[in-house]
């Protein structure tokens, strides 16, 4: 989503290196081309001043300006407001060890019912029991979509019936939790493409009779900051204590993300980045702000491999006895992490490197696998038995050619080389490794 904005601001901070002493002037000249840059991600008017305004305040100082290295500390203060701007810093919701009531509202198509379900799969992933319950009557395909999203998590589901009354949800809701225990339930309910009193005349009535702890509101990012004045609506009527920003992954210009703590006064809880059951993050403001600025994104980095080190893979044997199977499964785990056009974004200084708009063909990691998939068990483990006649059977039974094989070879070598010098300057044993 911040590519281009990204993009522009780092190109004209790459423009303040090198000159070795700032004048005041250079300054504000920087920051007129930072304030264009934020209303064309459209990001809201006041925000973008109040932004620059506060960049320029810490920035003219003398410490800064007769520092040895200017450019760089003008950098660290647009990056510290940034962080700002966000959020300040990363908030989840409350969760107590029984009662949560999480209520999801918005308008038709902002990604509700979706968002359900990947919050009933990211708690249930860590011990919590979640109960979805299908609270939108509105749309004739959102209990059937929420009951499929139920069936792939693997939690229960409660769907409310047309022309249910609020206080008759309560009852079933009760009678089910005495049946079945559980202690998240997530409310996806109904919305319009516009706010108008009758849903929220109904959405009050669902809210009272439920008493739900959290009430999330879904925005979605690619509409832009105009629809950030919706959560004064829905805050009126309900109270909005979060926001969840959705389509996070998209090729919106981030305004919305940029001005949502602002304009609503609620923070953002989570983001959405694909439309996997695992594509929900909590919004870090100091990792998004870093994304924005080049510097990578470790940290989310570093957690999603870590999250795949309980799998069922076998790790690897040793960082010196590198095999094929190695390979295999470190590709497999790769794969799992997500798009790798925007794993290499996470890594720092690698962004800028990758010309705009470039998406790495993955399937490239698909024929390495279907090629190794191809070899025998001891083939795998001792590559040397690879001759002529087996690399024509390993391409035939994998789709591929020879010439694809003998290019896997050369690049498994290189790799088995790499990790044998990382052997001999750290320990022998690694897992995990993207």
């Amino acid at each position: 989503m911040f590519q281009s904005l990204g993009d522009r601001l780092q190109s004209i901070f790459e423009n303040l290196q090198g000159r070795g002493k700032l004048t005041e002037a250079g300054v504000r000249s920087t920051l007129r081309e930072v304030r264009i840059a934020l209303l064309e991600a459209d990001v809201n008017l006041e925000v973008a001043r109040g932004f620059v305004k506060n960049v320029q305040e810490k920035a003219v100082g003398s410490d800064v300006l007769m520092s040895l290295t200017p450019d760089q500390r003008v950098i660290s203060i647009v990056h510290e407001e940034l962080i700002e701007t966000l959020g300040s810093k990363a908030q989840l919701p409350s969760l107590n060890s029984d009662g949560n009531v999480w209520l999801l509202m918005g308008l038709q198509g902002a990604g509700k019912t979706t968002t359900a379900g990947k919050l009933a799969y990211r708690y249930k992933g860590q011990g919590r029991r979640p109960l979805l319950v299908a609270a939108d009557t509105q749309r004739p395909a959102a209990r059937e979509q929420l009951r499929v999203l139920a069936s792939k998590v693997g939690v229960p589901i409660l769907e409310v019936e047309n022309d249910e009354s609020p206080s008759r949800t309560r009852e079933r809701l009760d009678a089910l939790l005495r049946q079945d225990f559980r202690d998240l339930m997530i409310v996806d309910t109904a919305g319009r493409l516009q706010v108008d009193e009758e849903m929220m005349d109904a959405l009050a009535n669902l809210c009272s009779a439920v008493e739900p702890t959290e009430r999330l509101l879904v925005v979605d990012a690619m509409t832009g900051q105009q629809t950030l004045p919706v959560a004064s609506a829905f805050d009126e009527r309900v109270g909005v204590t979060g926001l969840v920003m959705t389509k996070l992954d998209g090729d919106a210009r981030g305004g919305a993300a940029l001005s949502a703590k602002h304009v609503t006064g609620k923070p953002i809880l989570f983001a959405t980045t694909s439309e996997k059951l695992d594509g929900l993050e909590p919004f870090h403001p100091d990792r998004i702000a870093g994304r924005i600025l080049g510097m990578g994104d470790v940290l989310t980095l570093i957690e999603k491999a870590t999250e795949l080190e309980g799998d069922d893979e076998a790790e690897l044997t040793s960082l010196s006895r590198f095999s094929l199977q190695d390979m295999l499964t470190q590709m497999r785990r790769l794969k799992r992490m997500g798009s790798i056009t925007d794993i290499l974004k996470m890594i720092p200084g690698t962004g800028r490197t990758l010309p705009a708009g470039v998406d790495i063909d993955e399937r490239t990691i698909l024929q390495v696998e279907a090629i190794i998939s191809s070899m025998t068990d001891e083939e795998r483990g001792k590559p040397r038995l690879l001759n002529a006649s087996r690399r024509k059977r390993i391409a035939s039974g994998s789709g591929t050619t020879v010439q694809d094989v003998n290019r896997l070879m050369k690049n498994y070598e290189q790799m088995k080389k790499m990790m044998k010098q990382l052997g001999r300057r750290g320990p022998g044993r690694g897992r995990g490794f993207p």
